[in-house]
């Protein structure tokens, strides 16, 4: 990587960055370019986009023309892409293929499934499992011809991790899912350290919801910074990779400012304590 970024070590040897440009809601050649441009100059490396926010091809359009101007070539970014729903199981092989051709990168760094269950399907159909394994099949082939530089899940439970970690051939490199200071997934994160699973976060902020929190207010009060830099850097702090998402130039660089401070142990210990288990975003438990 580049102007060797903050990273953590994945159990294929590669690196990838702590911190990434998330692309959720990112729609549009000019905000995607913008974002991505931005995202450059302030030191991300890494981006990470899916199949069901239709913005891969934008993605790799603006990472084309973008590389050049900041002085970086395609080996100097990470780039996550993820399977759909929609194409678990039968489909994946598929899905795969169209993500690697919309990007139009060469390959991808990590490719995860993005979903333990499948569009169209009840929560509580057995068909999931074998839908799930299907497609982790399918992930390993693209990994072995390199196509897949690694390969990983979001959104899983514990008992789906173990389920995979069970059946899988090559094991995941990374599980992504919503981490924050009142969602702290201790079961997962422990089964990540177990089993040499890099565990990253997305939806740092509680969608939103806790730049208003009085406590991360206080933190961000005591040490000169921003809600949401509070909110990465308490992530970021214990080693978690983090894709905070914006299309706006400023905040996307805000958003970037987060290692050159540490919070205090108290205001870590105070953070961590709001954890409460509530989710913002997906609930992934009732997935059979």
């Amino acid at each position: 990587m580049a102007d060797q970024q903050p990273s953590v070590l994945l159990n294929t040897g590669a690196r990838m960055p702590l911190l990434g440009l998330g692309t959720f809601r990112l729609r549009g050649a000019e905000d995607t370019e913008r974002a991505v441009d931005a995202a450059l100059a302030a030191g991300y490396r890494s981006f990470d986009t899916a199949a069901v926010y239709r913005n891969e091809a934008e993605l790799g359009r603006a990472l084309h023309a973008l590389l050049p101007k900041h002085g970086l070539t395609r080996a100097d970014v990470f780039v996550t892409s993820k399977l759909g729903p929609r194409d678990q199981g039968p489909g994946a092989g598929e899905g795969c293929a169209q993500s690697l051709e919309r990007l139009a990168l060469g390959y991808v760094d990590l490719y995860l499934v993005h979903w333990p269950g499948t569009q169209g399907l009840p929560v509580g159909d057995r068909l999931n499992a074998g839908n799930r394994a299907e497609s982790w099949a399918a992930l390993e082939r693209f990994h072995a011809d390199g196509r897949f530089r690694a390969i990983g899940v979001s959104n899983y439970t514990p008992g789906h991790l173990r389920e995979l970690l069970r059946e899988c051939r090559v094991p995941p490199a990374v599980l992504q899912v919503e981490f924050h200071p009142k969602l702290a997934q201790g079961e997962l994160r422990g089964l990540c350290g177990e089993t040499g699973v890099c565990f990253q976060a997305y939806s740092s902020l509680g969608a939103g919801a806790l730049l208003s929190d009085p406590v991360v207010r206080a933190a961000a009060a005591g040490c000169g910074r921003t809600p949401a830099q509070v909110l990465l850097r308490w992530a970021v702090q214990q080693g978690v990779p983090v894709l905070p998402k914006s299309s706006q130039p400023e905040r996307v660089a805000e958003n970037g400012r987060v290692f050159d401070f540490h919070l205090s142990e108290e205001d870590m210990g105070r953070l961590s304590a709001l954890d409460c288990g509530e989710k913002y975003c997906w609930d992934p438990s009732a997935v059979a």
